[in-house]
């Protein structure tokens, strides 16, 4: 039961909700503009905000789909594990030749669910760090740094090593961002060459 749990979870996490939305209301691949990354935020750089909230809700809905599978099938695997494999689908999808999200939004889903305590800590942190730095990648490493604190003073063994692997898969799926803010080329949130990263409407509908 654990094993077919996960693989469900896998595959709802590899859904490539950005990738669809773009592909299919807007006739282009997220992945080839912006960041490239498709996720919520280069969907909002790229589309707008109606675009990126759907992608948003979705992705944070299939992390929390994830986690609710071991409560709807009465198992005893534990949902947090539930859905960071889900989260993993979510980054490396199979419907999406291994190339998907960043992590934040699905895990957030995966949070709601699991632990509201956990959910709440790393969020705070994500929004405070951004707010402070302006800068989203170092939000989203606060996310794992965060995590893996809280469960070093309140979680097992075994969350404790979760949240390890978790950090560090953080700074792998980041490496890019973090390389171009030691080049001096990441863009703050606020900076003003984002919005040279947006499709006008105009185009949007010939591409669509």
């Amino acid at each position: 039961m654990t094993f077919l749990i996960y693989l469900a979870a896998y595959l709802i996490g590899s859904i490539p909700t950005a990738l669809l939305i773009g592909k299919y209301a807007f006739g282009i691949d997220i992945r080839d503009h912006g960041s490239n990354n498709p996720g919520a935020t280069n969907t909002l750089r790229v589309l707008g905000k109606k675009a990126a909230i759907v992608v948003l809700l979705v992705d944070v809905g299939k992390g929390a789909a994830a986690a609710a599978l071991p409560v709807i099938l009465n198992a005893e695997t534990d949902p947090l594990m539930a859905g960071m494999v889900a989260v993993a689908g979510h980054c490396f999808p199979i419907f999406a030749g291994f190339r998907g999200g960043k992590a934040i939004a699905t895990t957030a889903g995966v949070l709601l669910l699991a632990n509201i305590w956990m959910f709440l800590i790393a969020y705070i942190c994500f929004v405070a760090v951004i707010y402070r730095t302006k800068y989203v990648f170092f939000g989203s490493l606060s996310v794992g740094a965060s995590l893996l604190i809280y469960s070093l003073f309140t979680e097992g063994t075994e969350h404790e090593l979760i949240f390890s692997i978790f950090l560090l898969f953080l700074i792998f799926l980041h490496r890019s961002n973090i390389k171009n803010f030691i080049d001096k080329n990441e863009p703050k949130i606020n900076d003003k060459r984002l919005k040279n990263d947006r499709i006008p409407p105009r185009d949007q509908k010939k591409r669509a």
